[in-house]
């Protein structure tokens, strides 16, 4: 059984809706009070046992990067004990990720990327006015510690409508984990192992994943990926309607692309028009294969959502153990509906992937299946939604009598910044509060 009661609640539980959230950067100065920033945390960061807001209603993660776990006196053969990917941090494996170009780590905002970044705190609050309380509170107790720095902060928001700001609803899918009693949104899904995102217990290869040492650091810890994502939301619908005859065949295009309707509903279950009420249907939304249709009439191989997780479909390897959970905050406000021109406004996605193996899942995904087509037999073909693209991306779809291929893609999604943290578990944060040097 999950040890629920020392694993974040982050990890495992989905986020409410609606909600506001806010992420912040901290830099440890001096080595003691990073340690009593640990011993804080704890009182206010809620378990997977215990969801329930312990601080006036907000919730509270902390992860930590290899640089922060460094500044806080962690041992040598501790540090050495972490997954390398995570250790080299996620500038380094730029190139890998298809982080290059405009989204390049030289372009990304300042302190991301640099060994400055030591803690990741995720705060979570049903609405601004609760938010604002705890950010003050939270100031305060920062102040009051002296030593650790506040370098950087992204307010992020759920809208009602549970939309991104390309207009599609988010957040829809999740997989189940085994001991968690948590559902996943896919009825047809047997739970993950739980060693696929908790570290301390057997994954899908039936194995421990690697855990960092001792135990108490390690057991019920797990990596989370942080990825600051501007969308090029003008640029997006500009593509669309160059290339529709139409608004309805705009709508089409863009849900083959994302492989759903933007209220939602899976081309898998409505290939040729929108079901808003489906969309909108968590019993329901989610309620599909791939197998049926392997030439991809219904929802094409190169969709976004089709890529990020196959299901069903037949590609080469082994689809459970590249699964992943996701979580997605928009930030900025909404371009209007119908606005072709850029306002110039900084808007997109502050992503969260957790996972116990950065290199075959998170990584994996991201050069393999985002920005490559190799395992769907489409070559070099990236995503149409989120790959690196160069203005001469190209994304086909089979269509009767002849496929339909869209030329000319460009890159709608700008990484601006990401780190690779380390979520311990309850007792690891005390175990880092008590370190001794």
């Amino acid at each position: 059984m999950l040890e629920l009661d020392d694993i974040q609640s982050g990890v495992l539980r989905p986020r409410p809706t609606p909600y506001v959230a806010t992420y912040i950067l901290l830099r440890i100065d001096y080595r003691r009070a990073g340690r009593e920033l640990m011993r804080r945390l704890l009182p206010v960061v809620s378990s997977a046992a215990h969801p329930e807001r312990p601080a006036a209603e907000c919730w509270v993660s902390v992860s930590l990067t290899y640089s922060g776990l460094e500044a806080l006196g962690v041992p040598g053969d501790s540090l050495d004990s972490f997954a390398w990917e995570f250790r080299q941090g996620m500038a380094a494996r730029a190139r890998a990720l298809g982080d290059e170009g405009e989204s390049s780590p030289e372009h990304w905002e300042s302190p991301l990327g640099t060994p400055d970044v030591h803690v990741v705190l995720t705060m979570l609050s049903p609405d601004q006015a609760r938010l604002a309380a705890a950010l003050e509170r939270a100031g305060g107790a920062l102040r009051e510690l002296g030593g650790v720095q506040a370098l950087w902060r992204q307010d992020c928001h759920a809208l009602s409508t549970e939309r991104e700001p390309f207009g599609f609803r988010d957040g829809i899918s999740h997989p189940a984990v085994e001991g968690s009693g948590i559902p996943g949104s896919n009825p047809h899904e047997v739970p993950l192992k739980a060693g696929e995102f908790v570290l301390g217990y057997p994954d899908e290869t039936g194995t421990l994943p690697p855990m960092p040492q001792p135990d108490v650091l390690g057991r019920n810890g797990t990596y989370i990926v942080f990825r600051k994502l501007h969308q090029r939301v003008a640029a997006f619908r500009q593509y669309l309607k160059q290339s529709a005859s139409r608004p309805e065949d705009e709508e089409l295009l863009a849900a083959k692309m994302m492989g759903r309707w933007r209220s939602g509903a899976p081309l898998a279950l409505c290939p040729h028009h929108d079901d808003a009420s489906l969309g909108a249907d968590p019993r329901r939304n989610n309620d599909f294969h791939y197998a049926d249709d392997p030439t991809g009439y219904k929802t094409p191989p190169g969709s976004h959502a089709r890529r990020a997780n196959p299901r069903d479909a037949s590609v080469a390897g082994v689809v459970r153990l590249h699964r992943m959970i996701r979580r997605g905050t928009a930030y900025g406000s909404e371009l209007p509906e119908g606005v072709l021109e850029d306002d110039g406004a900084d808007r997109g996605l502050m992503f969260a992937f957790i996972g116990s193996h950065l290199g075959r899942q998170f990584e994996f995904v991201q050069s393999e299946w985002i920005n490559g087509g190799e395992f769907l037999g489409l070559g070099e073909a990236k995503d149409p939604l989120v790959g690196a693209h160069d203005g001469t991306g190209e994304f086909a779809y089979p269509r009767r009598p002849i496929p339909r291929c869209l030329k000319g893609l460009s890159r709608f999604v700008v990484t601006r910044g990401g780190e690779y943290g380390f979520m311990p578990g309850l007792r690891a944060l005390q175990w880092l509060a008590d370190l001794r040097s």
